[in-house]
């Protein structure tokens, strides 16, 4: 009776505003405003306020989406805190939070820690997405100097993703790589 009272009147009402806070926030975010949908405004919470406030109540993506807005507001260490911390099932979110993490490290110019995520969200799942995370695993295997590596990711959209956006110029790479 205990735990269904708390579940009934604490846990299910908190949850509930959580996730109404957690709506305000992604509107910001889906308009590309991720300074107030990182931090709010005052009026509304901001995905930082609902992770103090609620954690996970509001629903694992609000790691994600705060890991992108610390990202694209060029806050590496915190957006690889922020995506670590995402813990979602669903493999699209999760290989774009891995990729994500890769290009906080690119941004902190650690490319071989990098090159690690970009290569674990091109494993994740076997779609047209898993293509643009080669092709960036690829161009930092090249900047690294692992030309033989980045060829084979290279070969591999243009062998297993012959529809995607990246192979249509995948030739162009590997050509580059080839002439090195």
């Amino acid at each position: 009776a205990i735990v269904f009272c708390w579940y009934k009147f604490a846990y299910q009402p908190a949850v509930e505003e959580a996730q109404g806070q957690m709506a305000v926030a992604e509107e910001n975010f889906r308009a590309a405003d991720y300074e107030l949908a990182l931090n709010g405004d005052g009026n509304v919470l901001g995905f930082t306020q609902i992770i103090d406030e609620y954690g996970a109540k509001a629903g694992k993506a609000v790691y994600f989406y705060a890991g992108v807005c610390e990202l694209q507001l060029g806050n590496y260490e915190l957006a690889i805190k922020d995506l670590k911390a995402y813990k979602g099932t669903d493999e699209i979110l999760k290989a774009r939070a891995l990729a994500c993490i890769g290009d906080a490290y690119v941004g902190l110019e650690n490319y071989a820690e990098a090159l690690v995520y970009f290569e674990k969200a091109a494993a994740v799942v076997e779609n047209m997405y898993a293509a643009g995370y080669l092709l960036k695993a690829g161009v930092v295997a090249e900047k690294l100097g692992e030309n033989a590596k980045a060829l084979g990711f290279y070969e591999t959209i243009k062998d297993q993703y012959p529809q995607s956006m990246e192979a249509y110029e995948i030739d162009k790479y590997i050509g580059r790589v080839e002439n090195k």
